[in-house]
């Protein structure tokens, strides 16, 4: 299915959970995004293609943050997220038809970034999983501090200290400004 037609009806989504009364969920809980593989989604081998994977990635970091209010908040201060650096994990196959669940939730941050784990879930079996270290920028220039991150989600419930090989990957892909290598 179309990227675009995916956003389009989880917007919907997101602002018809908006509307009903109950607990907005918080920007350090674990959104939980539905999908189900379209025949768009798929390569040549019938199953689905790594680089779909990461689209759904992008929407299900969107679903947590608009569900949380976060995005609108951004918004608002004139922030927008980029994805700074991800790897992910296959373990198992989507296949045409099948429906599967995409679990986001914040790891922590560092002085530098917010980080992400996402996992896809079908019928209780992990299929893949991404780490995701996403930057918030200022459209009018200049980085966000996760300081100012936290801040604006009004603070965080929990410790936000990253595990030590969430680290060591970032070390690991982290590019140099002193160009290539």
């Amino acid at each position: 299915m179309n990227l675009y037609l995916r956003l389009l009806l989880l917007t919907l989504r997101v602002r018809l959970a908006a509307a009903l009364p109950g607990r907005r969920p918080s920007l350090w809980d674990e959104a939980r995004t539905p999908f189900r593989v379209a025949p768009t989604d798929l390569d040549p081998l019938r199953h689905v293609n790594n680089g779909k994977y990461l689209s759904m990635l992008d929407l299900g970091r969107y679903d947590l943050l608009a569900r949380s209010g976060f995005w609108q908040e951004a918004s608002r201060r004139g922030w927008y997220a980029v994805v700074a650096a991800q790897t992910i994990t296959y373990k198992r196959s989507l296949t045409l038809g099948q429906r599967f669940t995409l679990l986001t939730k914040v790891l922590g941050v560092d002085e530098r970034a917010v980080y992400m784990e996402q996992t896809f879930v079908r019928q209780g079996a992990v299929v893949a999983r991404a780490v995701v270290q996403a930057r918030f920028l200022r459209r009018a220039g200049g980085q966000v501090t996760p300081e100012e991150l936290v801040a604006a989600a009004g603070g965080a419930p929990r410790d936000l200290t990253l595990p030590g090989w969430v680290h060591e990957w970032a070390d690991a892909v982290r590019i140099s400004s002193g160009g290539a290598r």
